[in-house]
């Protein structure tokens, strides 16, 4: 699995830094993300690339690696990372996607870019240790791949930056992938950019179950998923974590030119279980947030008992 190489990369990799340095670039990274004020890191030099590297990787990793899995169908040659900084989401694509040949990530920082290059030799896929790495910003034209990744880029980019790289993308002909951090504010990043997705011509393959308003825009509620990793030493050490695991929670939207859903349903909160019962809150392909009660003498009730938030539902695989 690339999440175990891209683990043991990390540590091999910043091994040679002062790690009081690190983790005190760490703490500083932290309380600007949880200001929510942070805009784009200042990633212009090797210990503000390698906090980050420690401070972010894995969970963009991880939250990436959970939205190309719910796309069953997806099966790229050529992947463009656009703002992929140290490459986290390429070693994601790289193991959901190990037909991938070419991969090519982008960024503004050469800091980053060069971090990433390095990282990537440590590792198992021949596509991701010969990554292109190159210098590029939003504004940039996109060259011809099968799949399109921008995540946690959108924040870092003013309204009319977001907007031109979305319709960079859109215009690419290739499925577009855009993760963005699960609060109120990266839904609507998100959602802004699933609208203009469709504008142009692109039907939602994944979280929706239909490519219709969101039913959730007008309310107070917003749409989000959450995945667990696991931290590894290096990870608790440097960001003063005691927990070997943490939930990163992300909203997303993925579309292709003439795509469909990927879902007929989509589970948009842990489900509550009972004794002999489950309730799930679904996202309907007919375009209603519904609440769901499944009973013990239900023929899907092992499951819903299964069910995770996110998962679709009915599960793909049902009858």
């Amino acid at each position: 699995m690339s999440g175990e190489a891209l683990r043991g990369a990390l540590e091999q990799s910043l091994a040679g830094f002062d790690q009081r340095a690190i983790a005190a670039a760490v703490r500083r990274l932290g309380a600007g993300y949880r200001s929510g004020e942070a805009g784009a890191p200042r990633l212009d030099d090797p210990r503000s690339v390698a906090a980050y590297a420690a401070y972010r990787m894995p969970a963009t990793y991880a939250a990436v690696r959970a939205v190309l899995a719910q796309l069953p169908e997806l099966d790229p040659a050529i992947l463009l990372d656009v703002g992929g900084g140290t490459g986290a989401a390429a070693w994601a694509a790289i193991d959901i996607c190990p037909g991938l040949r070419s991969v090519t990530v982008t960024d503004r920082s050469t800091a980053a870019l060069e971090f990433g290059r390095r990282l990537a030799t440590q590792a198992p896929h021949e596509a991701l240790r010969l990554a292109r790495w190159e210098r590029s910003d939003a504004s940039a034209p996109i060259p011809a791949a099968d799949l399109l990744t921008a995540s946690y880029v959108l924040g870092e980019l003013d309204p009319h930056a977001r907007q031109g790289l979305i319709e960079t993308m859109a215009r690419s002909g290739a499925t577009v992938v855009v993760v963005e951090p699960g609060t109120p504010e990266g839904y609507r990043r998100v959602l802004a950019a699933r609208e203009q997705l469709l504008v142009h011509g692109h039907r939602v393959l994944a979280p929706c179950p239909h490519s219709a308003a969101c039913p959730l825009a007008d309310t107070t509620d917003w749409c989000h998923f959450a995945v667990r990793l696991d931290r590894s030493a290096l990870h608790r050490r440097v960001k003063s974590a005691e927990l070997g695991y943490e939930d990163e929670k992300f909203a997303y939207v993925a579309t292709a030119p003439g795509g469909q859903a990927a879902a007929v349903g989509r589970v948009l909160r842990h489900p509550q279980t009972r004794k002999g019962l489950v309730r799930l809150t679904v996202c309907q392909r007919d375009e209603q947030v519904a609440p769901i009660a499944v009973r013990r003498s239900a023929a899907s009730y092992r499951a819903a008992r299964d069910a995770r938030w996110g998962d679709p539902w009915p599960p793909r695989d049902a009858g």
